[in-house]
């Protein structure tokens, strides 16, 4: 009898849960990606209003060309990182290695550690595009860019907060919980445009009173990428959601209501 109870046991551990030893360590990394994917968001906001330093790291070049070679490189690397990643062929491999629970907090805490680095070895250009003076303008304008950044948040915990950032999943695998899919959802800001995270991005990085050159760049690279961003997202949400989302998408604009 001991030994039928020994054997069931080893057989059960072979074909069974993690240890609670590795649940903590999952948790523990899904936590620690999520404040870094969210350190370097709260970055990218404030210096975007320049309220945060920009560009402070010992490699600066000196010549204006070089500058810009290297931000759009950060850039690049950026939207490379967070469009491969996000690809389901990409997750397939990803799970192949870490625990299916890691695998979204593996694309925060990258995200977050590659638009720091953006931020950081960010090399500042000179000039100015424009500066709005008049009281009444810049109050507008910081109205704007604070409903822009908390429209985002607002979006993300529409749908949920916590799976976006990784961190439902790795709780899940923690209490030995089956994870299960989120409904599509359809309420709220996703009644006027399917993706008001990147409209709530898009009005935060350009509604400043003043815009020098280097904001400007980056702006602009990250605008041309969420155009990008989108395109590839939404062949992912009609493969996963098929009609619902192929009727979702022809009444419902991208961004703007009625206009795109």
């Amino acid at each position: 009898m001991q030994t039928l109870d020994i054997n069931t046991s080893l057989d059960s551990s072979t074909r069974g849960e993690p240890g609670h030893v590795r649940r903590s360590a999952v948790l523990l990394y899904g936590v620690t990606a999520y404040l870094i994917g969210v350190f370097g968001l709260l970055w990218l906001i404030l210096a975007m209003g320049e309220l945060a330093p920009v560009g402070f790291s010992p490699l600066q070049t000196q010549s204006l060309a070089a500058g810009l070679v290297v931000d759009v490189g950060l850039i690049v690397l950026f939207g490379v990182q967070h469009s491969v990643m996000a690809r389901p062929a990409f997750k397939r491999r990803l799970v192949a290695i870490l625990p299916e629970a890691a695998e979204r907090a593996t694309f925060v805490l990258l995200s977050g550690i590659c638009l720091s680095l953006a931020i950081w070895l960010w090399q500042p250009l000179p000039g100015e595009i424009w500066a709005i003076e008049h009281p009444v303008g810049r109050i507008l304008l910081w109205s704007l860019y604070t409903l822009g950044w908390g429209y985002l948040f607002a979006a993300t915990f529409v749908t949920n907060h916590f799976e976006l950032m990784g961190l439902r999943q790795v709780y899940l695998y923690f209490t030995n919980t089956p994870h299960t899919t989120l409904p599509f959802v359809r309420r709220y800001m996703y009644r006027y445009s399917r993706h008001p995270m990147m409209l709530g991005v898009l009005v935060g990085m350009w509604a400043l009173p003043v815009m020098s050159v280097s904001h400007f760049v980056m702006a602009a690279l990250l605008t041309l990428y969420i155009a990008i961003g989108v395109i590839f997202e939404e062949r992912d949400l009609l493969r996963e959601f098929g009609a619902t989302y192929r009727d979702y998408k022809r009444e419902i604009a991208a961004l703007i209501p009625g206009m795109y």
